[in-house]
């Protein structure tokens, strides 16, 4: 692979990378040792799979396997989720945002009774999480008179 197209490549996986952390892991976004290392990893996964005769589609879904691994369940989703779907009478749907970020901290200890991994949205416990996350919004929200 020549230097050019290494450049596009990495550029490439990193602006995926980062689009993907705004939207979901907002908190990761300055994380730039995170960024380079998992961006560098994917790249070496593309080549490595171009060099042993895969396409670049094939090479393209062994990289972004490496590039959003332990990224497709968020946190902040599932809070931001919960604003929208439980409280959107309480927080108007734009503030949403803000209002997963300030309270993922108050979160943590309920996210941390579950074995979290990308595909957790799919499993019976989801619900059990779901529940729990928005008692704890909503005593949260109570005990700032915000409901």
């Amino acid at each position: 692979m020549n230097s050019k197209n290494k450049i596009q490549d990495i550029s490439y996986f990193r602006l995926s990378l980062v689009d993907f952390l705004r939207e979901s892991h907002p908190h990761l976004v300055n994380d730039h040792k995170f960024i380079t290392a998992r961006t560098e990893a994917a790249l070496e996964a593309y080549e490595k799979a171009v060099r042993s005769g895969d396409n670049s589609l094939e090479a393209g879904e062994q990289a972004n396997t490496i590039l959003f691994e332990g990224l497709y369940f968020s946190k902040y989703d599932t809070v931001k989720n919960i604003f929208w779907n439980e409280f959107s009478k309480e927080i108007p749907e734009e503030e949403a945002d803000a209002w997963a970020m300030l309270l993922l901290p108050e979160c943590e200890s309920v996210f941390a009774k579950y074995p979290l991994s990308d595909d957790f949205a799919c499993e019976p416990e989801y619900d059990l999480l779901y529940t729990e996350l928005t008692g704890t919004i909503a005593l949260y929200l109570e005990n700032h008179e915000l409901q």
